[in-house]
């Protein structure tokens, strides 16, 4: 069984730019699907709502003492109180949603920060290595020149 290391930096930007392109490629069309299932299910849920207050209002003519009028308004009160909470419910989730995605954009941009990073970071290295060759080339060269003047 192989021993599975973390990816290095530069796999994961890679892996990270594909699927930002892939995810842009697709967004459309799963924003549209997920609104249309969103919005399915609020009118299924506005729907059952809709035949509850039906059937209240049905049983209404048939509540002829006090006690069953006041048992039949406390269900419509309920009934318009869950209302208000699904609407609540549904707003969260859409909150927590957009959260859930902010925290996977926030790790992808820190791994492309820490990407970047180490670039800048070869760089300076790779910067200091060609100026020091430069400095010894030179150096190098200074000493050839003298040499060549001291020997004639």
């Amino acid at each position: 069984c192989p021993i599975s290391h973390p990816p290095t930096p530069q796999a994961a930007f890679a892996h990270l730019a594909l699927a930002f392109r892939c995810d842009v490629f697709t967004l459309r069309q799963r924003v549209q699907v997920e609104k249309r299932a969103r919005d399915a299910a609020e009118e299924n849920i506005q729907e059952e709502l809709g035949q509850c207050r039906a059937a209240l209002e049905r049983l209404r003519p048939s509540c002829t003492d006090v006690g069953c009028r006041e048992t039949l308004e406390q269900v419509q009160h309920s009934l318009a109180v869950l209302a208000a909470a699904i609407e609540r419910a549904t707003s969260a989730a859409e909150k927590l949603g957009a959260v859930h995605q902010e925290a996977r954009m926030s790790r992808a941009a820190e791994v492309m920060v820490q990407h970047v990073e180490n670039l800048k970071r070869h760089h300076m290295r790779e910067h200091a290595e060609l100026e020091e060759m430069k400095r010894l080339i030179q150096q190098n060269s200074r000493n050839r020149q003298l040499a060549e003047t001291q020997g004639e």
